[in-house]
């Protein structure tokens, strides 16, 4: 998509008409969206969501629907797991970092567990079990699962403790998390008006966001919003210009999007002057299963290994893209490979297979005898229940022997990836950076003032990232900082 719409403000006494007045008008009906309709309807005002697809959800929607939530939790308790906000902190400012919003970070901890309450509040359930191994997504009804807490280095900076909280249903999850938020937004007061594309924000004389100007089955149209205005309009990944400017690494992939992330709430609101932050940051994500990788070794085009794999997917998939030497391989022997259930390999099925690693260090390209000795050394110190280079856990240390498999981790299964720019690389993304908003999602400007009445959240606002990432910190992060938009807007 082209970043080349004009977004410049449209000033308030050049609108003559309006097509509806509302007290807080929120664009966009993905999970922030949503939460920010709820919280602002149920704070009493007036709420009207615009919408430029043909319905709610969104990105949201097609994700996995992990909810990155802690603190304590009644599916933590259950599965026999403590939990406080600090241990969830620690984790999560050196998984997010570096330079991950700490002030930002700290309020989502502190209040994580009430925050999975509220969604439990909304209709949603889940199951008080838990999903004990490495995996981008379980294939079970799970309400728990591990990511990367349990992994070195984390483990030594942190208490471990499962976070990933996965509603009632079996793989994708993000539609059910969907169907419930946006059922509580409506229920509350909320009304949403679908294939309205929101173009320019409205600014009054005195300089407060008014409203939007959109465009709607062919036809201009104005909204005034009394309160406020939240941009929930998602991030830019589908915008190959924006793309290029800042975030270049995500050009080459696939995106992890519903195809129409196009950054137009960030650039309306940096048309006003807004800051902006971590523009440059992005997740990419391999489609290498962890399941198999964990039970051998990631490494890079030189046959090395280059971290422990037991750690979460998409950190060495970042690590791996962004610092190592293509193509990068999965080697597991048959045993390895057998050990995962058919129904966890999502289809994936090695590319080489040979009976001797010489054989298959020729077939992958690599210099001769680097694989034989990255092997060899992981063998030695496997059989001792020792990683020293990169301290994977023990429990998946095992010598790997003859024949050996080399599993392509860019073909197969990927969360929620969708063809389009760069798809068929096996590696999908998205971006992470955003309009710089306070702790209750007042936009600010370049000089660190609010600019009154915009507000922002979710994937169109800069969160708690810094340059990591973890699953369930999208909809986590959108869904608790939407909640403290929508209440903000709704005071005017």
């Amino acid at each position: 998509m082209s970043g080349s719409r004009p977004v410049a403000p449209v000033r308030a006494r050049d609108v003559t008409r309006y097509a509806a007045e509302t007290d807080v008008l929120v664009v966009g009906f993905g999970c922030a969206g949503a939460a920010a309709a709820f919280e602002a309807a149920s704070a009493g005002a007036d709420v009207l969501v615009l919408e430029r697809a043909g319905g709610p959800g969104g990105s949201s929607a097609l994700s996995g629907g992990e909810l990155y939530l802690g603190g304590g939790t009644e599916v933590q308790k259950a599965c026999g797991f403590e939990d406080s906000p600090d241990d969830m902190f620690g984790y999560l400012r050196a998984a997010l970092g570096p330079h991950a919003d700490e002030e930002k970070l700290r309020l989502y901890c502190d209040g994580s567990a009430a925050h999975f309450q509220w969604f439990v509040d909304r209709g949603l359930t889940f199951e008080p079990t838990l999903w004990d191994a490495p995996t981008w997504m379980p294939t079970t009804r799970d309400g728990l699962m591990w990511l990367g807490e349990n992994a070195w280095p984390y483990n030594e900076i942190a208490r471990p403790a499962p976070r990933g909280h996965r509603c009632a249903t079996e793989a994708y999850g993000g539609w059910l998390v969907m169907e419930k938020l946006v059922a509580a937004a409506e229920g509350a007061g909320a009304v949403a008006h679908a294939d309205t594309l929101a173009t320019a924000l409205i600014v009054d004389d005195a300089g407060r966001v008014a409203g939007v100007t959109a465009r709607r089955h062919g036809e201009d149209l104005a909204y005034r919003a009394r309160g406020g205005v939240v941009l929930t309009t998602g991030g830019f990944a589908d915008n190959e210009e924006m793309l290029a400017d800042h975030a270049p690494h995500l050009i080459a992939h696939g995106r992890v999007s519903d195809g129409l992330d196009d950054g137009g709430g960030i650039r309306m609101a940096a048309a006003l002057g807004a800051a902006t932050r971590r523009m440059g940051t992005v997740e990419l994500a391999l489609t290498a299963l962890p399941a198999l990788a964990v039970r051998g070794m990631l490494v890079n085009g030189h046959g090395q290994r280059f971290i422990n794999e037991d750690v979460y997917p998409g950190l060495f998939s970042v690590a791996a893209v962004l610092t190592q030497p293509a193509p990068y391989w999965v080697i597991v022997d048959e045993e390895g490979y057998e050990s995962v259930p058919e129904r966890e390999r999502w289809g994936v099925v090695p590319r080489f297979v040979s009976e001797t690693l010489g054989e298959l260090e020729a077939e992958l390209g690599m210099p001769r005898g680097a694989l034989e000795s990255a092997v060899a050394t992981y063998n030695t110190y496997a059989g001792r229940g020792q990683d020293p280079y990169f301290h994977k856990d023990p429990r998946w240390l095992r010598p790997l022997k003859g024949p050996f498999a080399a599993v392509d981790p860019r073909a197969g299964f990927h969360q929620g990836g969708r063809p389009g720019a760069g798809a068929g690389t096996g590696v999908a993304g998205f971006t992470l950076g955003g309009l710089r908003t306070t702790v209750d999602g007042a936009v600010l400007d370049v000089s660190g003032a609010v600019l009154p009445g915009l507000f922002a959240a979710g994937r169109a606002a800069s969160g708690i990232h810094g340059e990591g990432y973890v699953s369930g910190t999208s909809l986590g992060d959108g869904t608790f900082f939407g909640r403290r938009a929508g209440v903000a807007a709704a005071r005017g």
